[in-house]
């Protein structure tokens, strides 16, 4: 993966929300909700932001009577992560100073 700093992602919200995504197919609305700690309209927001910039799929179904969201990192959502999360990896791994013993 080439380590590439990606704006869209980097802030703290998106940055988790994102790497909750990877660690899944698709993500309950709900359960996102909770492991985050946002509310609905933050968790809206973030979703959308992502979703314009081609980085998530949500899928509005109807379970019942309620209707359910999920999300999903698309491909393009997936590298962009990857390659963020190299490029924070690089930043650190340049600022680490050998002790001197």
């Amino acid at each position: 993966t080439d380590a590439r700093f990606d704006e869209l992602i980097h802030p703290a919200t998106r940055l988790s929300l994102v790497a909750t995504l990877a660690a899944a197919d698709w993500a309950e609305f709900a359960y996102l909700k909770n492991k985050l700690g946002l509310s609905d309209s933050a968790l809206s927001k973030q979703l959308s932001t992502l979703e314009d910039g081609g980085y998530v799929e949500t899928e509005r179904r109807l379970d019942g009577a309620r209707h359910k969201v999920r999300a999903k990192l698309t491909p393009a959502g997936r590298t962009a992560f990857n390659g963020h999360v190299a490029a924070l990896q690089a930043i650190v791994a340049a600022s680490v100073v050998p002790e001197v013993g």
